[in-house]
């Protein structure tokens, strides 16, 4: 999917070509959370490939309260062509894609954010033309995005190293995995409370938001155990001379201060536009047998 979004990017972007690959499909898109970047990603990507994106909120369907899971899954696949949900529980996603007869895609859940992941790697591989090898430093909470970073990193051949506060740790079922990919892999997993040093000779440093849609009750709690935290110079002193910066966005300064944030090294501009090009591929992949025209890069 790495080399069909590069392969998507350069002939639709810089070659200027229209592919209308996704003509005659339609894609139901369910946000029980709001967004910009996984709507907008999605919406105009699968509009540009020639297809017809429909996007639901919780006032249009109220996932499993007005209708069951299992009925909006079958409804669904009689008029669509794939579903991404943006859900608050992975379990509803695990009974959409149970009960459906299309294609259901992670749009995010309270568990994973696999499609941000494929944006973050398609960046770190346009800038440095190779993902093996390289070290992952994640600063922050022990969230989805992380998840989705530990399931992935070492089947790439890179490292992480990951920090988070005491409390706000990874779910130890995603680590106890993460552990053994890492050992398939010949790869290194560092957890620890210590920021320092998971950013310690890391070429990537990556945090996200503190307080995830849903937990802003807990803002104060978390805002405390997030002391010491933030991504700045003085954190990037430890890291490799060749430091990139991720966010996910939307970004609070607390996470990172401006001078990082908004430093030639970081990477959060470029992906978060690679959010469109990595969905697209999603959807072609799975809707098409189209094969890339591009060379393979060297992952």
């Amino acid at each position: 999917m790495l080399w069909l979004s590069a392969d998507l990017k350069f002939r639709i972007k810089q070659k200027g070509e229209y592919l209308p690959l996704l003509q005659g499909k339609s894609l139901g898109m369910i946000f029980e959370k709001r967004s910009t970047r996984t709507r907008l990603s999605t919406e105009t990507g699968f509009a540009l490939l020639g297809g017809h994106p429909c996007f639901l909120t919780t006032q249009d369907i109220h996932l499993g309260v007005n209708e069951s899971l299992t009925d909006t899954a079958r409804v669904l696949s009689s008029m669509t062509d794939a579903v991404l949900a943006r859900v608050y529980k992975q379990s509803d996603l695990d009974t959409l894609a149970k009960e459906a007869s299309i294609p259901i895609i992670n749009g995010l859940s309270d568990l994973y954010h696999p499609i941000q992941i494929l944006a973050d790697y398609l960046t770190l591989q346009e800038h440095y033309s190779s993902l093996k090898g390289l070290t992952l430093s994640w600063i922050g909470d022990g969230n989805n995005i992380l998840h989705s970073i530990m399931m992935s990193a070492a089947k790439f051949g890179m490292h992480l190293q990951a920090a988070t506060p005491k409390g706000y740790e990874p779910d130890p079922s995603v680590t106890k995995l993460a552990e053994q990919y890492a050992k398939e892999n010949g790869t290194k997993l560092l957890l620890t409370n210590d920021p320092l040093e998971a950013a310690h000779g890391g070429n990537v440093l990556i945090t996200d938001t503190w307080i995830s849609m849903g937990q802003e009750e807990e803002k104060k709690k978390r805002l405390q155990a997030f002391q010491g935290y933030q991504v700045t110079m003085k954190t990037a002193k430890v890291a490799a001379s060749d430091w990139t910066f991720l966010h996910c966005l939307p970004r609070k300064p607390e996470e990172v201060d401006d001078e990082v944030f908004y430093s030639p090294r970081s990477l959060v501009f470029p992906e978060a536009e690679n959010r469109k090009w990595t969905i697209m591929a999603v959807m072609v992949s799975l809707l098409t047998d189209y094969s890339p025209q591009l060379q393979k890069p060297k992952f």
